[in-house]
């Protein structure tokens, strides 16, 4: 990867798009921001992937993020709170539980920053009818 300094940020391209990253939301992604959907991504792909596997009926899977950061260390982000919402039929609550610990183990990034961010994540389960 390489990275170029622009006016307002930095500036990379990929095979997929370009990205532009600032400290200011006028001008690219805040760094906390990617970092945040790394995890995220990365955690929601991983656990796809085992519920696909084990052929788990789902029509959707949102999560949402809360970050806590700390002003007095340089905005350090210090927790982030995923909640995973799956729509589908016939879910098994303890089984989406035991398959979002399995995903965890299976997560690079969340991997990467288990000894100095807390990730804490919950899962809700929506039935939906046949």
């Amino acid at each position: 990867m390489e990275f170029h300094l622009k006016d307002n940020g930095m500036h990379t391209k990929f095979d997929y798009g370009e990205l532009a990253i600032s400290g200011n939301e006028d001008y690219g992604f805040r760094p906390f921001q990617l970092m945040v959907a790394s995890i995220a991504g990365c955690s929601g792909s991983v656990f796809r992937k085992i519920l696909e596997k084990q052929r788990t009926d789902f029509e959707d899977l949102i999560i949402s993020a809360e970050v806590e950061r700390n002003p007095q260390e340089a905005n350090r982000i210090e927790k982030i709170a995923l909640h995973y919402t799956i729509k589908g039929r016939h879910l098994n609550y303890d089984k989406l539980e035991k398959n979002l610990k399995i995903s965890r183990q299976n997560c690079s990034m969340v991997r990467s920053v288990e000894n100095s961010i807390d990730i804490e994540e919950t899962i809700e389960a929506i039935e939906l009818s046949e």
